[in-house]
């Protein structure tokens, strides 16, 4: 093939361009596949984003009890939030 490289480096190369062409037409298969082949919106039963809120009932450490002045500061803070 090149009388310049040795037999191992012709077998070499050959290898080297057929994995490179094996890994084009995978790549492009997969690309092909899912540009037209969208699965239902009812045939996905993975887990939901967000789990479910539990209850403060759930266990007392979920639960703070504020004073007064905590309350009347939280409420402040909130009336300076943005309501964008």
């Amino acid at each position: 093939m090149f009388p310049s490289i040795s037999l191992a480096q012709e077998i070499g190369l050959a290898v080297l361009l057929v994995a490179a062409l094996v890994w084009v037409l995978g790549l492009g298969h997969m690309l092909w596949d899912s540009r037209f082949h969208h699965p239902e919106p009812a045939a996905h039963q993975g887990v939901a984003v967000i789990p479910a809120q539990r209850s403060a009932a759930t266990h007392p450490m979920e639960s703070v009890e504020l004073t007064e002045a905590e309350e009347e500061a939280f409420a402040g803070l909130i009336r300076t939030l943005p309501l964008s």
